[in-house]
């Protein structure tokens, strides 16, 4: 069964942090790896980040990936402060775990489906390579988490 994605298969799970660097050393020595290197969301030129419907241009984060399986990453995110899903978690919760993410196929279509289950689109954007996209859908009520879905164009 594929459920509403298509897929069941995780691809991601992400945190939310305030300190990317005394993080992602904190979960490297966990995990027992190396500590991965930091990069940013990318330039608005490029994403076009989309919050609550409207242009983003501000929006921003740092974020470092641990690859954790063949097919399942850690990712570690710091918000820049300005409005964005990440801002508004950190504000809202505090630290921690903010999504589980899925690689899907056509993100209008899973986008609509999500909708239409009740899960809003709270964040959209590209890539800062510009390599796929991704967005961010409130699931808290049914599934108490955050669903980012990945779209890799090359893949």
């Amino acid at each position: 069964m594929a459920g509403i994605l298509g897929t069941s298969t995780l691809a991601q799970v992400g945190f939310i942090v305030r300190d990317i660097e005394k993080s992602k050393r904190v979960f490297a020595e966990f995990l027992g790896v190396p500590v991965p290197p930091t990069c940013d969301g990318g330039r608005y030129e490029v994403t076009g980040t989309v919050v609550d419907g409207q242009p983003a241009p501000k929006a921003n984060c740092l974020m470092a990936f641990f690859d954790v399986g063949p097919y399942l990453q850690i990712e570690l995110i710091e918000p820049n402060g300005e409005k964005s899903a990440w801002q508004d978690f950190l504000d809202e919760h505090g630290e921690g775990m903010h999504h589980l993410a899925f690689q899907v196929k056509d993100t209008d279509d899973k986008a609509a489906k999500l909708e239409t289950a009740g899960m809003k689109c709270l964040q959209r954007g590209k890539y800062g390579d510009g390599g796929g996209e991704y967005a961010y859908f409130d699931a808290t009520k049914d599934l108490k988490c955050f669903l980012e879905t990945l779209e890799s164009y090359g893949k």
